[in-house]
């Protein structure tokens, strides 16, 4: 699977828990809707993750990627009810990172 680089960066931080390299991987600007709430702007997003990643400890297993609709679907495991769930995460890019993810069921 050939994911972009931004992708890649943000399926590493987060099967290492890494927070602020998560967060580096969107725009100053981007906004992250995940379980009915909006996330805008890298303070946010750090913060949302920093928080699930201590409370679901969850590692993301990329299974494909719709290049033409920018869908990663991807495996998600962790300490939270009804591990292992596919999720897909579909995003827009703006120079190399993410400008816009919303994750779905």
């Amino acid at each position: 699977m050939n994911l972009p680089i931004v992708i890649r960066e943000l399926v590493k931080a987060q099967n290492e828990f890494d927070s602020a390299a998560y967060a580096n991987c969107f725009t100053e600007d981007a906004k992250v809707f995940d379980e009915g709430k909006t996330h805008n702007g890298k303070i946010e997003i750090e913060n949302w993750i920093n928080i699930a990643n201590k409370e679901y400890r969850a590692t993301m297993t990329p299974l494909d990627l719709n290049e033409s609709e920018n869908i990663l679907s991807a495996e998600i495991s962790g300490t939270f009810p009804g591990s292992p769930v596919a999720l897909k995460y579909h995003f827009k890019l703006s120079n190399g990172q993410i400008k816009y993810l919303k994750i779905t069921t």
